[in-house]
């Protein structure tokens, strides 16, 4: 099933389901009306949703519209937790590298994680609000999957079953702040803003081929300001999102519609490109002395893609534009 969310003015949108070619798409309802509603209640509310899909699908369906992914919200507006992961450990072995820094404790067997907001997400298509340029605003294009209820101490085998839906995402960060909030060991706050989505989520079954060993066998391919700036493959996570459930479950409970982010989508093959600034820039550190790569600017413009070699997006697309946001004196962001 492929699923996306329409603001409605309430805190979770209202459901759709699109078709499998994301050219149309219907109300989930009366089975449900939020994705977060159906994914506390899966078992019980999946097979009718199974079944109105299919019929989406055969045309049979006389309320179908267009869909209009631009339109959308994220397809979980929020959520009850969001543990994003470093699941790429090129891209942590190139930071090393560039900055000399000692090597993360046990980073080939033991994931890293940090556990960023989940009451804001934005959707695919929406401006994106920074108070400040000097924050050197960067993207972070990932992969991730949203679970049902999680036991304690699941086996990364079994947190397999757990998934319900797989999604794209970029994980905006301000770099600025990156380095003293690691430092404090408290972990990031003011460097993670809020995530934006593509705007469908899809079923495993939704990827067949290009969905196994717990990964995501597609490339994200990523333009900025409507250049290439690199399309590296999901392939070559070195955890699974298997293991990265088991991760964050192995002292506590993980609550439906918790979303588990695979980190920056890295590739050993400088050929792929990459899918964050900061990658760019240390490899220029690295192979030419320094980074030549400046961070965004308002006005900038960002576009993922995650699509199989047929050129098949089951994600669509996230296509937005850094802005300046603005806020009264008092703290209250204006409308």
């Amino acid at each position: 099933m492929k699923f996306a969310t329409l603001p409605d003015g309430g805190a979770d949108g209202r459901l759709l389901l699109v078709s499998r070619d994301l050219r149309h798409a219907v109300e989930a309802a009366p089975i449900a009306t939020t994705l977060l509603d159906v994914l506390e209640r899966w078992d019980a509310l999946a097979p009718g949703l199974q079944a109105r899909y299919d019929a989406l699908n055969a045309g049979s369906v006389p309320e179908a519209r267009p869909f209009h992914p631009a339109a959308c919200a994220a397809p979980l507006p929020r959520s009850p937790q969001w543990c994003d992961g470093s699941a790429f450990l090129n891209h942590g072995r190139l930071m090393e590298q560039a900055f000399n820094t000692p090597p993360i404790p046990e980073f080939d067997t033991v994931p890293v994680m940090y556990q960023g907001a989940s009451d804001d997400f934005l959707g695919p298509a929406s401006d994106v609000p920074f108070p400040d340029e000097a924050d050197c605003i960067d993207f972070e294009g990932e992969f991730g999957v949203v679970v049902g209820h999680v036991p304690m101490g699941v086996s990364a085998a079994g947190a397999l079953h757990c998934i319900r839906l797989i999604v794209q995402l970029n994980d905006w960060s301000l770099r600025a702040f990156g380095p003293r909030e690691m430092k404090t060991g408290f972990g990031f706050l003011q460097a993670k803003p809020s995530t934006s989505f593509a705007p469908v989520a899809v079923t495993p079954d939704e990827l067949g081929e290009h969905w196994r060993d717990g990964r995501v066998h597609l490339s994200l391919h990523v333009e900025w300001n409507d250049h290439w700036f690199g399309h590296p493959h999901g392939r070559e996570m070195n955890f699974g999102f298997g293991e990265l459930i088991a991760h964050a479950a192995r002292t506590r409970r993980l609550s439906a519609g918790t979303i588990v982010g695979s980190g920056t989508v890295s590739n050993a093959d400088r050929g792929a490109g990459s899918a964050c600034l900061a990658e760019r820039r240390v490899i220029e550190m690295i192979d030419k002395g320094g980074a030549r790569t400046r961070f965004m600017r308002f006005g900038d413009r960002i576009r993922m893609t995650a699509r199989d070699d047929a050129g098949n997006a089951p994600f669509g697309t996230i296509d937005q534009r850094v802005v300046r946001a603005s806020c009264a004196d008092d703290g209250e962001a204006r409308p």
